[in-house]
């Protein structure tokens, strides 16, 4: 390709492995029968396996207090290094006493199944309403965010993790691509820039619309949908997956587009997620991250653009990646096209916008979202299995 190849540098500088060694398995499972145990909610299980495979770089276990309480308070880990999300193992404060600092603590799946360690190193109690208040910006329990805190116990557990292994994803362990392999693939396809998109929601033409702006800058478009834990009203990830399968078949080229999951639990925290969104991209090797209307919100309790301001009090070096803004797209009845009202000289009532919560109650239905809103073969396949869904739901409520 005759120009020099480099992967963008992980976040603190140094991709992260806690996957433990085969002597460190053996050692762990001789021990399994005799550690304190935490059963790790799906939430944390997630955070376990993005930590152990290098997605939370720098991060190597579980946050500290110290950690803890300058994310919240200021969006940095102690060291100053750029972090906005907490990542924390909270327990009862019944199970906290039963543990010893400096022990191991055996980590199991929600199904009880001996999945990690812990290297205790601490263990403190932690203001809900300051989290939930600077995390979330409301102490709402409406907020589904809000809500995991306050049912949540009132102890964090610290300490360095190591997973046992690498399970293949029970339901796409084909797009299950970790930060080292889709690093290693961008540079195999000579990507030199990468954008990264972040969504829970099935694609719809603004989507598509933007990262096809998007695509016309950089070298390489990854997109990676979330299947971590979202709320029970969200859009299983089968059904979004496929219809991103739809979409690459028909109106992508197909040699610019890396489609992968992305194990994370989704936090709804607004403007806050969107950067850690943004750091956790770069970390799998992305140069530049997508960051839309109301990125990564839930309800009205974020402003439209707010997830865009954040960046804004970060510099671009410190954080490492580069963020791409755009507006809110629509259909435009004048043009006959998408745009937004930089392209756009429509007025209001020629532009087509349908939210979220209006094309699921369309699709549990059984109606197919127009044309406008959504490429047909995936209204269709939207329409079909949203609608089985339905059906599934109300005999269940029938039966009860």
């Amino acid at each position: 390709m005759g120009r020099h190849l480099q992967s963008i540098a992980p976040h603190g500088g140094q991709l992260i492995n806690r996957l433990a060694s085969k002597a460190q398995v053996s050692e762990f499972l001789s021990k399994a029968e005799f550690l304190p145990r935490v059963q790790l909610s799906e939430r944390a299980l997630s955070d376990l396996e993005l930590i152990a495979i290098g997605g939370f770089s720098p991060l190597t276990g579980f946050m500290s207090q110290a950690d803890y309480e300058s994310v919240v308070t200021d969006m940095r880990l102690q060291n100053g290094l750029p972090w906005s999300i907490p990542i924390t193992l909270p327990v009862s404060e019944a199970i906290a006493d039963q543990l010893n600092i400096d022990t191991l603590v055996r980590l199991d799946d929600p199904n009880g199944v001996f999945i990690g360690v812990l290297e205790l190193s601490e263990k403190y109690a932690y203001d809900k309403l300051k989290e939930a208040l600077h995390i979330y910006r409301t102490n709402e329990d409406r907020h589904p965010g809000v809500k995991v805190v306050y049912n949540q116990g009132n102890v964090y557990l610290a300490g360095d993790i190591w997973l046992l292994e690498r399970r293949s994803h029970p339901q796409f362990p084909t797009y299950q691509i970790d930060p080292k392999e889709s690093r290693a693939l961008f540079l195999e396809k000579g990507w030199r820039t990468i954008v990264g998109f972040q969504t829970r929601n099935p694609i719809h033409r603004a989507h598509e619309y933007i990262q096809k702006c998007a695509l016309e800058i950089v070298d390489g478009l990854f997109l990676h949908p979330l299947v971590g834990a979202t709320k029970s009203d969200d859009v299983p990830a089968d059904v979004r997956m496929r219809c991103y399968e739809i979409m690459l078949e028909h109106y992508y080229p197909l040699d610019r587009v890396t489609l992968a999951i992305n194990p994370a639990a989704m936090r709804y925290a607004g403007p806050r997620e969107a950067i850690f969104h943004a750091l956790v991209r770069k970390n799998y090797g992305c140069t530049h991250f997508i960051v839309g209307r109301d990125h990564a919100g839930v309800g009205d309790y974020y402003g439209t653009y707010d997830a865009q301001y954040i960046f804004d009090e970060f510099t671009p070096s410190e954080l490492g990646i580069a963020p791409m803004m755009f507006e809110h797209a629509f259909f435009c009845k004048r043009t006959k096209g998408m745009a937004t009202t930089k392209t756009s000289p429509s007025l209001p009532e020629e532009r087509i916008h349908l939210s979220g919560t209006k094309v699921r109650e369309m699709l549990r239905r059984g109606e197919c979202p127009p044309p406008e809103f959504s490429r047909p073969e995936v209204a269709a396949e939207l329409a079909k299995i949203m609608h089985k869904m339905a059906i599934a739901e109300s005999a269940t409520e029938f039966q009860i």
